[in-house]
């Protein structure tokens, strides 16, 4: 035993204020756009008739802004200020840390070029061609020396949970990123990706649930992990749950992408086996988002004046919800139903926008004031307003995508009783309709709360200035 006084060190927070700013405004961006192709869903001639501005180049850049920019930005964020709490001590290759932030935005603004302009590896969440796929790997290589380098500096003993998911989180994405990516550059934009047919649709496609699997689910767990007991003033409800949440998910998830491809010329057994683990998926994902909510014992009454806990158990709300929804959407009776439909959209914007969105909105308010030396946001009233126009919203978009996604499940198999279909494509189209001008309102409304965090966010920090935390003055055993 060993014992360090590290009174005089200071947590490197550089890369955690920028990474926050930047998810948020990323986060409005990337929404803007979402508004955008809702928009040109609901009113076709909103594509302006220009290749630049069509829905097919502008979704992806949605999507990418969204999963990436939003979404990377608050994981770095916060990976970065948890990583160092939890382990006292100062961040590992600080200058790293820096090109980190810088690479990575290079990273999002070629993304934000070249998607519109349609150079496109036409694989879903994986559509950057291959330079800024290489500079990605750079980036996540920068990432994977400071976060596991700053783990293994640390000056406790124990690793705690969130760092657990956060590193599966960066390690499993760098190895989905290298696999799903690998191709034959044609020319300084264009490849071709070294998987042909079934096989290239099994690798993206265990890519694609993966994407959701380890970048919107475990490092959001991450998080939750750690800003849920915080902001709460609890420890976790039972941490010996939260190791168990942990394995059963990471080991789980890795293999439930299959359940993507029902139907299709991926072998019948694949798709079976990708169904039965995404059912298995349910307990984990439970078991954690329970865990979640149990920290809450005895601390409900602080819903009442804490807009910040209420973003952050929300969130947990529909964590739940979806990781219940997308075992049964797996179920291959459930699927013929539901796929190719908005039922799907429906499913992974209850995730995305309620629980993604909601852990990181809540996490990000929690990060904004002590990374400035604030006491709390500039307006508390603002985070109400956000709070109840987001959640709002995200309940109009997703119950118009559910009912117009069964429509069109249901239209589709009807027959005629001579055996030819009671209703025309143009017809289900028709009738989606309406659904298309409701879930374009609820967008705005999330859109307009995402803008309110904005404002909140420039007033703070530019009342505040940028502050050296120290790192707790005592004893620690090595």
């Amino acid at each position: 035993m060993s014992a360090n006084n590290v009174s005089h060190q200071f947590y490197d927070d550089y890369a955690v204020r920028k990474f926050t700013v930047m998810a948020v405004i990323w986060g409005v961006v990337g929404m803007l756009m979402g508004a955008v192709i809702a928009s040109q869903l609901a009113f076709p001639e909103l594509n302006l008739g220009i290749s630049w501005t069509s829905f097919g180049r502008l979704r992806p850049v949605h999507t990418n802004l969204v999963i990436f920019a939003f979404g990377g930005c608050a994981l770095f964020a916060t990976s970065l200020y948890v990583v160092q709490r939890t382990c006292q001590t100062t961040l590992q290759f600080p200058q790293l840390s820096r090109y980190m932030f810088w690479g990575y935005q290079a990273v999002i603004v070629a993304a934000l070029i070249s998607l519109p302009l349609g150079y496109t590896s036409g694989k879903e969440y994986a559509e950057f061609e291959w330079p800024i796929d290489l500079l990605l790997l750079v980036v996540w290589v920068m990432y994977i020396f400071v976060f596991f380098g700053t783990i293994a500096a640390r000056k406790v003993k124990h690793i705690y949970v969130a760092n657990w998911f956060y590193g599966a989180f960066i390690v499993v994405v760098a190895i989905l990123h290298v696999v799903n990516s690998m191709a034959i550059p044609a020319d300084w934009m264009k490849s071709y990706s070294i998987y042909a047919g079934v096989q290239d649709a099994m690798i993206q496609w265990w890519y694609g649930h993966n994407v959701v699997g380890f970048i919107l689910t475990a490092g959001f767990l991450g998080m939750m992990y750690y800003f849920v007991p915080k902001q709460v003033g609890r420890p976790v409800y039972s941490y010996r749950l939260s190791i168990v949440h942990f394995w059963g998910l990471i080991f789980t998830y890795m293999w439930a992408g299959s359940h993507h491809l029902h139907y299709t010329a991926l072998p019948d057994w694949t798709q079976s086996v990708g169904m039965v683990l995404s059912l298995i998926l349910l307990a984990p994902s439970w078991g954690g988002m329970i865990n979640g909510m149990m920290t809450m014992s005895g601390a409900w009454h602080k819903l009442r004046d804490d807009p910040i806990l209420r973003f952050l158990i929300v969130s947990l709300s529909f964590y739940g919800m979806s990781t219940f929804e997308g075992p049964m959407m797996a179920i291959k009776t459930v699927n013929s139903l539901s796929h190719y439909t908005d039922w799907t959209i429906g499913h992974v914007h209850s995730g995305a926008l309620g629980w993604v969105g909601f852990i990181a909105m809540g996490s990000l308010y929690y990060l904004i004031p002590r990374l400035y030396g604030q006491k709390q946001m500039y307006s508390i009233k603002a985070i109400e307003i956000h709070f109840w126009l987001a959640t709002i919203g995200v309940v109009i978009y997703i119950t118009a995508m559910w009912v117009s996604g069964v429509t069109q499940g249901l239209m589709w198999r009807a027959m005629n009783d001579d055996g030819t279909l009671a209703y025309t494509f143009v017809e289900s189209v028709k009738a989606s309709h309406p659904y298309y001008v409701i879930r374009l309102f609820g967008g705005a409304l999330y859109l307009t709360g995402m803008v309110i965090m904005l404002w909140n966010t420039f007033k703070t920090v530019s009342m505040g200035q940028a502050t050296r935390a120290a790192i707790p003055s005592k004893l620690v055993h090595a």
